[in-house]
């Protein structure tokens, strides 16, 4: 039987729960683009089921910050998803700040094994900086999941580097992270 895998393209077209911005760039298109890239990757693996949380550049999930991490969750338990992968770009005042990290409910918990993989092979295969795998029990979208969960910061948005790697190349992002599920079930 295939690995449920449920994608979260992380944040809305528009509020509520818009991402954040730089660089001329938006999280929430990032996140749209580079997830749609990894289903397509996750179908052609015999080894994979996958569904997303948005299905079009323009859906839009809930009605709150709270009812669109809800709707996600929702989905994901819904479904009985195996896994749940939030997918992310991060933002800092500091625009030398860059690099990709992950977050997970716990340390004893599989989203955080998977993350490291899939941590590991984006800084293998982008470039980036690898800042490691934290602990955040408080992220609706880790505590509320009734499957291993992980969110990941895949670059920083406010980095030039970061941001322009992720517009420019979202293939080379799907590719590291499916990368990184495969080396996590060792196939």
């Amino acid at each position: 039987m295939a690995i449920r895998i449920f994608i979260d393209q992380g944040h809305n077209p528009s509020n509520p729960n818009a991402g954040a911005e730089g660089n001329g760039l938006r999280e929430q298109d990032l996140t749209y683009e580079i997830g749609r890239l990894l289903a397509t990757r996750l179908r052609e693996d015999p080894n994979f089921d996958v569904r997303l949380s948005r299905n079009t550049p323009t859906e839009i999930l809930g009605s709150s910050n709270t009812t669109s991490l809800a709707a996600r969750v929702n989905a994901a338990n819904a479904w009985n998803a195996d896994y749940f992968i939030s997918l992310h770009a991060n933002a800092s005042t500091d625009p030398n700040v860059g690099g990709t990290e992950g977050y997970a409910f716990s340390e004893a918990s599989e989203g955080y094994a998977l993350g490291v993989d899939i941590v590991n092979a984006i800084a293998a295969e982008t470039g980036l900086r690898n800042r490691g795998m934290f602990v955040r029990p408080t992220l609706y979208v880790l505590r509320k999941t009734q499957m291993p969960a992980v969110l990941i910061e895949m670059g920083y948005i406010t980095n030039t580097e970061d941001a322009d790697l992720m517009s420019r190349r979202p293939d080379l992002f799907a590719d590291a992270i499916y990368n990184g599920i495969v080396n996590y079930f060792s196939f």
